[in-house]
């Protein structure tokens, strides 16, 4: 089954600096029938103002996933640890048992914006982590690259969780076949440009889906399309 949520019904924040879009629950947006796809629990859509940005917060028992789509993003922690990142890297964060960290765009001049999602973890109590990995740009084209998972490996960050995230771009008019294992779940995000799913529905700019009880997925592109695709129990 195949589930679409168009971009225009996404929730819409505008607090001057920051520009906010909530795929799910989120502050001042909620929805008791929107709180969660399996363990991912949030997907915000962010653009931040130069030299603006989240100033130290707390976390807890969560798995904190940021894609810097344009711009860049700087990440401090408790646990000591700062990373400037933009589009090629993966900032992944194990709040664990309690972390304090800051977000902001370090740039006088470009906005940033990125991509945050959450996930339960598979077991809590775990101690914090940060981790910041970099991808092959050019390993997107026409295939899907993994960026984080739970087997994780050479530019791969690591998340304690059964999932994987995927990356790619394709051509217009590529094509490929997803295959997953039965009862498992899959997100699809689009950043840029118009994809087919089993030649069933068109996703856009922004769009997403939430598909179950869907073991082959044919994915084509009708334009160069830039997406993500979440593989999650």
């Amino acid at each position: 089954m195949i589930q679409v949520y168009r971009e225009q019904d996404r929730f819409k924040a505008n607090h001057g600096w920051l520009q906010s879009a909530f795929s799910f629950s989120f502050a001042e947006y909620f929805d008791p029938n929107n709180l969660n796809f399996g363990p991912m629990r949030v997907l915000n859509d962010d653009i931040v103002a130069p030299l603006r940005g989240f100033g130290a917060h707390p976390h807890k028992e969560m798995e904190i996933v940021s894609i810097v789509l344009s711009g860049y993003l700087k990440h401090e922690d408790s646990t000591g640890h700062s990373a400037v990142t933009t589009f090629g890297g993966v900032q992944r964060m194990s709040a664990g048992t309690g972390v304090i960290h800051s977000e902001v765009n370090p740039s006088k001049e470009e906005e940033v914006n990125f991509l945050q999602m959450w996930f339960l973890p598979e077991k809590n109590g775990l101690a914090p982590s940060y981790e910041q990995t970099n991808f092959d740009i050019e390993k997107l084209k026409n295939h899907l690259l993994p960026v984080v998972s739970r087997n994780s490996g050479e530019d791969v960050a690591h998340i304690n969780q059964d999932l994987t995230i995927y990356l790619s771009d394709f051509d217009e008019n590529h094509e490929l076949t997803f295959k997953q294992e039965n009862e498992r779940r899959i997100f699809i995000f689009v950043i840029e440009g118009e994809i087919e799913l089993n030649g069933e529905e068109t996703l856009y700019k922004r769009d997403s889906a939430r598909i179950t009880a869907t073991q082959s997925l044919r994915i084509k592109a009708n334009e160069h399309t830039r997406f993500m695709l979440i593989d999650l129990p």
